[in-house]
């Protein structure tokens, strides 16, 4: 298999030198550059065309939403890891309505940010233990949404969206639901299909405009 090609967008030197040590150890991928603001990420990642980009919020030249967005918009088969620390639900979910795949912190172990990084270059939506567990409490907090507003789910589709927009993983709504990890994955590709989004990320930004998550 041909490694990952990842591009950094962070304006902290201290950072991309631990981040870059971190790829260093992965033989699976391919660091092809590193940009310093929002701007020379947009434009770094139109010319170089990385699997991944690896972006903070917090960025001078326009900061890390508006460059998701437009790297998104030109290119998107591009698929961003937002790695920062800010973990406010604003930040979350506003990344990932601008079309963010992932969401790890700074802070994370560098386990978590490795997994992270294959995993969205594999094309899963992933967030770390720290915004997972946000996420269901935000979620829990809400309401329980009606089965009306997806009327086009299987109750058994819809056990699985409420589970996946808390976080949760296909391996976790599995054993909550005593599902196999083959028949969630079913489940997911079905609901994908009837909500109209092209993957986990987007179903769950659906999911959470609806209120769904308890």
């Amino acid at each position: 298999m041909e490694p990952l090609t990842l591009l950094i967008a962070d304006d902290h030197p201290l950072f991309r030198t631990g981040l870059r040590a971190l790829l260093a150890s992965m033989p699976e991928v391919d660091l092809l550059g590193e940009a310093t603001n929002g701007a020379e990420a947009v434009r770094m990642a139109e010319a170089l065309q990385p699997d991944v980009v690896l972006l903070d919020l917090q960025m001078p030249e326009g900061g890390g939403l508006p460059a998701i967005r437009q790297i998104v918009q030109t290119s998107p088969h591009i698929r961003i890891l937002v790695v920062t620390m800010f973990q406010d639900d604003d930040s979350v979910f506003a990344a990932m309505r601008a079309g963010a795949r992932g969401y790890v912190l700074k802070d994370s172990y560098d386990e978590d940010i490795r997994r992270a990084i294959l995993a969205v270059g594999n094309g899963e939506a992933i967030f770390s233990p720290a915004i997972a567990a946000r996420m269901m409490r935000f979620f829990a907090a809400r309401p329980a949404v009606p089965s009306e507003d997806f009327p086009d789910l299987t109750e058994s589709e819809l056990a699985v969206l409420r589970l996946m927009a808390t976080g949760a993983n296909n391996e976790a709504i599995a054993a909550q639901l005593g599902f196999s990890p083959k028949t969630v994955r079913n489940y997911s590709s079905n609901l994908f299909g009837k909500l109209q989004v092209a993957d986990r990320a987007q179903a769950i930004v659906k999911a959470r405009d609806a209120g769904l998550g308890r």
